[in-house]
């Protein structure tokens, strides 16, 4: 299943499979370890699923954080922008991964909250 939807997604976003099905595991919030970790050491492994869980738990706060304080939309504005910079340390070189999966979350509370489109 994993498999197929990985190559529907990769004819979409013109991309290999073993992308798509990275990306997918991503969004599930998931790690496995499978064939495609191509000798991928289990300390990797381990440092990998440590820096997802730490860039969903910062996603989580902060949603939450904007979706409970009073903040005007300039300094909401800059706690999404500190996160979007935060996770591209954490992943280097996967900001437009990032824009795909917690972007549109952000744009949602934004505009539910301040009206934004």
């Amino acid at each position: 299943m994993v498999y197929e939807l990985a190559h529907r997604v990769s004819l979409k976003l013109d991309a290999p499979a073993s992308t798509s099905i990275i990306m997918i595991l991503f969004i599930a919030g998931r790690t496995v370890v499978s064939e495609e970790s191509h000798g991928a050491s289990e300390s990797e492994i381990l440092d990998e699923s440590r820096r997802v869980r730490r860039l969903q738990f910062v996603v989580d706060l902060t949603l939450g954080v904007l979706a409970q304080s009073n903040m005007p939309v300039e300094e909401a504005a800059e706690l999404v922008a500190a996160t979007r910079r935060f996770a591209v340390r954490l992943f280097p070189e996967k900001g437009p991964t990032y824009d795909l999966i917690y972007q549109p979350r952000f744009k949602r509370l934004m505009a539910e909250k301040y009206g934004m489109v």
